[in-house]
């Protein structure tokens, strides 16, 4: 494992539209080459470390989770320099122990989006990175270490069932995703996931329950105002925990032990002399140490 400077970005979602605390902080655009991202990036520092942050909808929550431009959040925050992403979300319970105010330490991902753009490549560069392991294991052991710190009540593995949204589930969906072993519910974190991944980026998702989906015979089915109710907790809570967060993991970083931050050397098949120029100058950003690297 190398060592070097740790740079952290924090997406932060429903609740969640700025940081506590960041010492000198600034606001900065970035322009991507897929699009604008959600909003500004605020920069700036926690406990001696460099922090970005992004809000995933938007100032004044603006932007639908189907319609958040992923790859321009991951691409800005890339550009940033970060090197490890965490991402903060509101979430639905598939478990009667998960209940609404429970911070979940996601481990595995079922993706049900359908009109997503979840990938940086395509026709003219074509790569394959493993989603086999989708989380940091240092981030997301942090994470329960600093769950642990501030008495918030969190489970430290979860498999997250990534719907398109907006719309909530059925209640059949709802039994159906139950039955094939999911925990919670997003609309968000499983494109994120993969995106982060072909950015090379160690990715935590922390997901804050807010509700029970429509499962649960005795709760209510799920309805915005109750779930503001509860996400107000949530936010205060996710805002005693990231400092702490990020003081735990400090400014000197390790390399991923799943080899995260050189994925793409194994990654992507079309050989150079095959691939569109336009596409590889739109994946500079994200793919550009692995382009430079000599066959």
């Amino acid at each position: 494992m190398t060592t070097e400077k740790r740079v952290i970005g924090v997406i932060g979602g429903s609740g969640l539209y700025d940081l506590d605390n960041l010492e000198s902080a600034s606001v900065l655009d970035f322009s991507t080459p897929w699009g604008a991202p959600s909003g500004p990036v605020t920069s700036g520092f926690l406990a001696g470390t460099k922090v970005f942050f992004l809000p995933r909808h938007g100032d004044g929550h603006r932007v639908p989770p189907n319609d958040v431009n992923y790859r321009a959040n991951i691409d800005a925050l890339k550009q940033a320099g970060i090197t490890d992403l965490i991402s903060i979300s509101a979430c639905g319970s598939f478990r009667e122990e998960l209940s609404p105010g429970t911070f979940v330490m996601i481990d595995q991902f079922i993706d049900r989006s359908v009109n997503r753009q979840n990938s940086f490549f395509g026709p003219g560069c074509v790569a394959h990175v493993s989603m086999a392991e989708p989380i940091c294991p240092l981030l997301r052991d942090a994470a329960c270490k600093s769950a642990a710190a501030t008495d918030i009540p969190f489970v430290e593995n979860g498999t997250y069932l990534g719907m398109e949204g907006p719309h909530f589930s059925s209640k059949a969906e709802s039994h159906l995703y139950r039955s094939w072993g999911c925990d919670v519910i997003g609309m968000t974190n499983a494109t994120e996931a993969k995106l982060a991944r072909e950015a090379e980026l160690p990715y935590a998702s922390i997901c804050m329950v807010t509700d029970y989906d429509c499962w649960h015979e005795e709760e209510k089915a799920v309805e915005v105002e109750a779930i503001l109710s509860v996400m107000r907790n949530n936010t205060i809570n996710a805002k005693r925990l990231l400092p702490d967060l990020i003081q735990r993991l400090g400014p000197a970083r390790t390399s991923s032990p799943l080899g995260i931050e050189t994925c793409l050397d194994t990654a992507i098949i079309t050989p150079p002399q095959s691939r569109d120029p336009q596409l590889v100058a739109k994946l500079h950003t994200i793919a550009g140490r692995a382009f430079s690297k000599p066959l």
